[in-house]
């Protein structure tokens, strides 16, 4: 068998012939008239017709030769005939599989019924040293198909399916937030305090400026200072950094829609997530049910509300007052309850999360989260141990969050100097430029962050956010 070295070799000498033969195999460009698919769609018998695309199979007779051109837009099949090529013919044997060819030609229609183009004149515009992967049936190493995304973009239709679908999820996300009036803006992946969520963040210098700063975790405080501005309606599709664990749910790296709506508060929020995630359900499949994790999931409205203050009452004996050494005792783990409160506030709100309901796939709201694990949003009327909140699970993953957001800077920053007390990952940081905007008045607002990523996954069906993120962050080659 031979080895992918010795592939390379033959296409390197192949490469060197038509060097010879006075040909450029690296063309600058070529004008292909039209689409393979819009070459189809206006097909007529004897047209005079350009295309140009990839060789993904090549049926070669003495005299005749049959190949397979596709571009991103379809696939038609070519003929050479050594009695139209004459000389042309010959540089055939230099072609090979994954090879990008321009050719023109004539249509006709075989015998079989194929529309297919008579070549008369082809070009070679790029060639490939490599051969494609399993001969386009399709790359199968799972781990191949995320370190060389382009390898499995090039044989797996349903790869460039998915991607092609989740850039239909976010071109939708914009028309539906920009047909309400929302203002989308940019906010800074640097920032000298990493706030707005708690997390880990990646540490960077500024050699210039001789100050470190921070990969953002979440645009969020920025956003906020938006509304102090005189925006009321804001919204960004940023990319955040998290220097967390990789998982089927993880990636460092992530994608988030956060939105801002003055004079909106978490129910309002409530109501934008459902009209936005089911109408990008109906535009991507013309239906509410979707597939995913073996589940066909009703995304029908309205969707259900459960109270997590409830819950933990219900089933752990937990009130919204109990400090964390009582919360972790009464889940039954008192040990845990002497451990340092920054290792504590994260196993405890873990174990609380085992607690929400999944309800066999459904989307649910879960409201009334303590007011302790939610430093940046306010509490609801006369309870202020509880906070305004929701987050959105379907099929028990974590889609969105959102709140009425905190106004009032006195009570913002003792929440934050409090969140302080938890430590680790659980504490948020007491940015004081947000605190001073905020005493220059911001008004009453909803705030929504929603999981680009893992929106991708339910719409699409993918079963990692691997397979909905193109280039996702792995460990080393090699590394167990």
């Amino acid at each position: 068998m031979e080895t992918l070295d010795q592939f390379r070799n033959q296409r390197v000498t192949k490469l060197e012939a038509l060097r010879k033969a006075g040909s450029d195999p690296y063309q600058t460009s070529f004008d292909r008239g039209s689409t393979i698919a819009e070459l189809l769609a206006s097909f007529e018998e004897e047209k005079q017709a350009r295309a140009a695309g990839r060789l993904t199979a090549i049926r070669g007779h003495s005299k005749s030769t049959f190949a397979d051109l596709r571009d991103g837009t379809g696939r038609i099949q070519i003929f050479f005939s050594q009695e139209q090529l004459g000389d042309l013919y010959a540089q055939l044997e230099l072609l090979d599989l994954g090879d990008i060819a321009g050719v023109e030609g004539i249509c006709f229609t075989t015998r079989t019924g194929e529309k297919s183009l008579r070549v008369t004149g082809w070009k070679l515009l790029s060639k490939a040293l490599r051969p494609p992967p399993e001969k386009w049936h399709g790359l199968q190493n799972v781990e191949l198909r995320y370190r060389q995304r382009y390898l499995d973009l090039l044989s797996n239709a349903d790869t460039r399916k998915t991607f092609e679908q989740r850039s239909r999820i976010v071109s939708g996300i914009r028309r539906f937030l920009d047909g309400r009036g929302f203002l989308e803006v940019e906010t800074p992946m640097m920032q000298p305090i990493p706030g707005g969520a708690a997390g880990r963040p990646f540490k960077t210098h500024h050699n210039a400026l001789d100050m470190d700063l921070y990969l953002r975790i979440a645009p969020e405080l920025y956003l906020k200072r938006l509304l102090v501005g005189g925006f009321e309606k804001v919204y960004e599709i940023n990319r955040n950094f998290r220097n967390e664990g990789l998982s089927t749910r993880h990636n460092p790296e992530f994608t988030m829609l956060e939105a801002y709506e003055a004079y909106s508060d978490c129910a309002g929020m409530m109501e934008l997530t459902e009209e936005l995630v089911t109408g990008l359900a109906q535009d991507l499949h013309g239906k509410l049910q979707v597939e995913f994790s073996g589940k066909t999931v009703d995304l029908a409205r309205p969707w259900k509300r459960v109270s997590f203050a409830q819950l933990a009452k219900e089933k752990a004996g937990i009130e919204p007052g109990d400090s964390l050494e009582t919360m972790a005792k009464k889940l039954k783990a008192g040990e845990a309850a002497k451990l340092p409160k920054n290792q504590l506030a994260k196993l405890v709100m873990a174990w609380l999360e085992e607690l929400f309901p999944d309800d066999g796939g459904a989307p649910v709201f879960v409201t009334e989260f303590f007011k302790i694990f939610s430093p940046l949003a306010k509490s609801l009327p006369g309870q202020p141990e509880i906070a305004d909140r929701f987050e959105l699970f379907i099929c028990g993953i974590e889609m969105a969050n959102a709140y009425s957001e905190q106004n009032d800077p006195l009570a913002q920053r003792k929440s934050l100097e409090g969140s302080q007390e938890l430590g680790g990952e659980q504490a948020q940081a007491v940015d004081e430029d947000f605190l001073e905007a905020l005493e220059y008045g911001m008004p009453p607002a909803g705030g929504l962050g929603i999981g680009i990523d893992r929106l991708a996954m339910l719409l699409t069906g993918a079963p990692s956010i691997r397979d909905v993120i193109l280039f996702p962050t792995l460990k080393p080659e090699g590394k167990p």
